[in-house]
């Protein structure tokens, strides 16, 4: 342990501008599109997919989004999320509802292989579901199975088009249920959501792959699914100020038959003709 601080703080030191995110994290000032552009949130990831959700939504006229995380935990990132909600929805004027999605009991039992039983162990994450409710000021817990509260969702909330998803389930057999929220009907998806997966990327002895694990359940779903894919945003640390490990894990789920996939949302002409 001693030793992954040591680590963690040469990489600081060797990194000036991960020392003026720390210190500006602190102390945020600034607007969000800003700190969103340079990473000073908590989760940088999160900061990032609701952004682009709620500049989606914008684009596409739609007053509200709803974002969500699946694998809540302790509740940190839904903390997180619930105040970048509030950033967002007040920056780009758009209503923006927070779900954490939990069983509230830690990881259930291994099914097999592919749930990495060398890495996670039944009971795992267990969750204070009176004390993080009492820390919560708008995000919604969703409590159970995800196999059992899913199917219930939109009408026990009724909830806006979907617009960002963190996967954090640690699980194949998990993420496959999660990834079911992408068969909800059209009004309750945006054409293209934007998702963050945790567990595609970790320690040095899980040795993630496409056999199992999340990256397994994504391609389970894309070969199941013939009009919607979920697949890496190519690119995304070229385009970022200050590139990061966690422009590796963002994806987006792309709804080709989704009503509004097709409808223009880039630069108005006169800002096209600009970049000629």
């Amino acid at each position: 342990m001693n030793g992954d601080r040591v680590s963690r703080a040469m990489r600081l030191l060797n990194n000036p501008a991960r020392v003026v995110q720390g210190v500006w994290r602190r102390h945020p000032v600034g607007s969000f599109e800003l700190r969103c552009r340079l990473d000073i949130f908590e989760r940088p990831n999160y900061a990032y997919g609701v952004q682009q959700g709620a500049i989606l939504a914008k684009e596409l006229g739609l007053p509200a989004i709803s974002v969500a995380e699946f694998g809540v935990a302790g509740g940190r990132g839904l903390i997180e999320l619930e105040q970048i909600a509030r950033e967002v929805a007040q920056a780009y004027d758009v209503e923006v509802e927070v779900y954490g999605f939990d069983r509230g009991k830690g990881l259930p039992e291994v099914t097999d292989y592919r749930d990495l039983p060398y890495t996670w162990r039944k009971g795992y994450f267990e969750m204070d579901v009176e004390s993080l409710k009492s820390r919560l000021t708008d995000a919604r817990l969703v409590i159970g199975d995800i196999d059992e509260t899913l199917p219930t969702f939109t009408s026990t909330y009724g909830p806006a088009p979907l617009a960002f998803v963190a996967v954090d389930v640690d699980y194949y057999s998990s993420t496959v249920d999660a990834l079911k929220v992408f068969d909800l009907d059209d009004k309750y998806l945006l054409p293209r959501v934007t998702c963050y997966f945790d567990d595609i990327v970790g320690e040095d002895h899980v040795f993630q792959n496409k056999y199992v694990g999340e990256l397994l359940a994504i391609e389970e779903f894309n070969a199941a699914h013939e009009r919607q894919k979920v697949v890496p945003i190519h690119g995304l640390a070229a385009k970022r100020d200050i590139p990061a490990a966690w422009n590796e894990s963002m994806y987006a789920m792309h709804h080709f038959d989704h009503p509004l996939y097709d409808k223009y949302v880039g630069p108005d002409p006169d800002q096209q003709q600009l970049r000629l």
